[in-house]
C-alpha cells in the first residue's frame, strides 16, 4: 500500500488501530463522554447505599448479616466479575461488553426498587454488580485505546474527577431520597441516566479489532477466583457478626488458605490465564498493583464507617450523614485533575507516594478526633485530606499501569487493576464493619446497622468508639505499607 494511502487510512479510518487516537478533538473525546456516563453511574450506584443502608435495613427489618450482605454482595460479585469481563473484553471486544453491561445495570436498578425482601434485593445487587463489572473493566481500556499517550493522563484525570463528582452527588442524593422520599429512589434515580448512557454508547463506540479472539477463556481460573475472594469476605464478614471462632468462619478461612495457592498454581500453568501473573514480574507494575489494593482498603471503609457512626451514635438522618462524608469526594474531585497534569511532568512514584502519605495522616487524625460528641468540623478536615490523598494517588498510578502494557493486554491489565481496587473495597468494608461491630451484642449490632445505637447505654457507645479508633489505626498501617510499595517503583516519568 502506498505511503499516502497508509497515512490517510491510519488517520481517518476509525477501525484502523490508532485511528481513533489520531483524530484530534473528535472520537477520543466522544469516547470520554461515553465512559463518563458509565463511570458516573457506577460511582453513584456504589456510594448512595453506603449512606442509605440504615434506612434500607430498617425498612426490611434486616438482621446484621442481611444488612452486611446488601453491601457486600455487590462488591464481591463486582470484584470477581471484573477479572472475567476484563479477559472477555480482550477476546470479544470492549464495545459489546460495555453496552451490554450498562443495559444490565440499568434494568437491575429498576428491579431493585421493587424488591420485596432482603434476599431478593441481595440477588438484584449481584445482577447490578455483573453489569457494573462490564463497565468498570472496559472504561480505562477504552480511554487508553482512543487517546494518544500525551493526553491519556489528562483523560484519566478527568475520568477520576467525574467519578469523584459522582461520589459527592451519590451520598447526598442517596441520603435525600432515603430521608425525604423513599429508599426505592436510591436505585430508581439511576435508571434515566443509564438509559441515556446505553443509547449514547451504542451510537458512539466503534468496533476495534481484537487480537486475542482465538484465545480460550479460563473457566477454572474464574471459578477459583470466586472461591478465593468469596471465602475471604465470608470469613471477615461473618467473623464480625458471629464471632471469629464460629464454624462458618473457620471453614471459610480454611477454604481461603487452601484455594489461594491452588489458584496461583493453576494460573502459572495456564497458557491463557485469567490473571497474567507475568505482570507481577515487572516491579513497576507489581508495586503499582499493591499500592492500588492498599489505597482502596483504606479509603472505601472510611466513608461507610463515618456515615454509620454519625447515624448510629448521634441519631442523624441519612441526608445529614451524607453531608458529613462528602468531604472525601470533594477532596478527590479537586486533586484528580491536578494530579493528571502533574503526572505529565513528574514521575508517578513521587505524586502517588505523596497521595498515600496524605491518606495515612488523615486516617490517624480520624482515630484521634472521633468521639460521640464530635462536631462536624472534626471529621471534615481529615476526610477532605483522605480525598485529596486518594485523588493524588489514583490518576498517576493508573496512568503508569496502562502506559506500561501493550494495547492488546490493556483489558487484562486494567481488569487486574480494577479487581484489586474492588477487592480492596470488599476487604475494607468487611474488615471495617467486622472490627467496629465485633465488641457489640447481637442486639447492638442490629441497632448499629439500623442507625439506632444512640438509644442504647452510654457504655455501648464508648466500646463502639474505641473499636472505631482501632479500625482507623489499622487502616493507616495498611496505607503506610502502600506508601512503601509506591516508593519501591521506578523513579522514571
Amino acid at each position: 500500500m502506498p505511503a499516502g494511502r497508509r497515512f490517510r487510512r491510519r488517520h481517518r479510518d476509525p477501525t484502523y488501530p490508532g485511528g481513533e487516537s489520531a483524530a484530534p478533538g473528535r472520537y477520543h473525546w466522544r469516547v470520554l463522554s461515553v465512559t463518563s456516563i458509565g463511570a458516573f453511574l457506577m460511582a453513584v450506584n456504589t456510594s448512595t447505599l453506603s449512606v442509605a443502608l440504615p434506612v434500607v435495613a430498617r425498612h426490611f427489618r434486616a438482621t446484621a448479616t442481611e444488612a452486611n450482605w446488601i453491601l457486600l454482595s455487590y462488591m464481591l460479585a463486582n470484584t470477581v466479575m471484573i477479572l472475567v469481563f476484563g479477559r472477555l473484553a480482550d477476546i470479544f471486544g470492549r464495545r459489546l461488553l460495555y453496552v451490554g453491561g450498562l443495559t444490565v445495570l440499568t434494568v437491575a436498578c429498576l428491579a431493585s426498587g421493587l424488591a420485596p425482601s432482603p434476599a431478593v434485593l441481595i440477588g438484584l445487587r449481584v445482577l447490578q454488580a455483573i453489569g457494573g463489572a462490564c463497565i468498570l473493566s472496559n472504561t480505562t481500556a477504552l480511554l487508553a485505546d482512543a487517546f494518544p499517550p500525551r493526553l491519556l493522563s489528562t483523560a484519566l484525570g478527568l475520568n477520576v474527577m467525574l467519578v469523584s463528582s459522582a461520589q459527592v452527588l451519590g451520598p447526598v442524593v442517596g441520603g435525600f431520597f432515603a430521608t425525604v422520599l423513599d429508599w426505592r429512589w436510591v436505585f430508581w434515580f439511576n435508571v434515566p441516566v443509564g438509559a441515556v448512557g446505553v443509547v449514547w454508547a451504542a451510537v458512539t463506540l466503534r468496533k476495534v479489532p481484537s487480537a486475542g479472539s482465538k484465545e480460550p477463556f479460563d473457566l477454572v481460573g474464574a471459578a477459583l477466583s470466586l472461591v478465593v475472594i468469596g471465602s475471604l469476605v465470608l470469613a471477615l464478614s461473618e467473623g464480625g457478626a458471629r464471632g471469629w471462632t464460629a464454624p462458618a468462619v473457620l471453614v471459610a478461612g480454611g477454604c481461603f488458605v487452601v484455594s489461594t495457592p491452588l489458584f496461583l498454581w493453576v494460573q502459572r500453568r495456564r497458557t491463557y490465564p485469567l490473571v497474567d501473573l507475568a505482570l507481577f514480574g515487572d516491579r513497576e507494575l507489581a508495586m503499582a498493583f499493591l499500592a492500588t489494593f492498599l489505597n482502596s482498603v483504606a479509603r472505601f471503609a472510611t466513608v461507610i464507617l463515618v456515615s454509620l457512626y454519625v447515624q448510629s451514635v448521634t441519631g442523624a438522618s441519612a441526608f445529614h450523614a451524607s453531608l458529613q462524608v462528602m468531604a472525601v469526594a470533594v477532596g478527590m474531585m479537586v486533586a484528580s485533575p491536578v494530579a493528571g497534569r502533574i503526572a505529565m511532568r513528574v514521575s508517578a512514584r513521587i505524586v502517588s507516594t505523596v497521595g498515600m502519605l496524605a491518606t495515612c495522616v488523615s486516617l490517624l487524625a480520624l482515630a484521634v478526633l472521633i468521639e460521640p460528641g464530635a462536631a462536624w468540623a472534626h471529621f471534615a478536615v481529615p476526610l477532605a485530606g483522605l480525598g485529596l490523598g486518594s485523588g493524588l494517588f489514583l490518576t498517576p498510578n493508573t496512568s503508569a499501569i496502562m502506559a506500561r502494557v501493550r494495547p492488546t493486554r490493556r483489558g487484562i491489565a486494567n481488569g487486574l487493576r480494577s479487581m484489586l481496587q474492588n477487592a480492596g473495597m470488599v476487604v475494607s468494608t468487611a474488615l471495617g464493619l467486622a472490627i467496629v461491630t465485633s465488641p457489640l451484642s447481637h442486639q447492638a449490632k442490629a441497632a448499629a446497622y439500623a442507625g439506632q445505637l444512640s438509644h442504647l447505654p452510654h457504655a455501648v457507645l464508648g466500646v463502639f468508639t474505641d473499636a472505631y479508633r482501632f479500625a482507623f489505626v489499622l487502616l493507616a498501617i495498611l496505607v503506610a505499607a502502600g506508601t512503601v510499595a509506591s516508593l519501591l517503583r521506578s523513579s522514571r516519568r
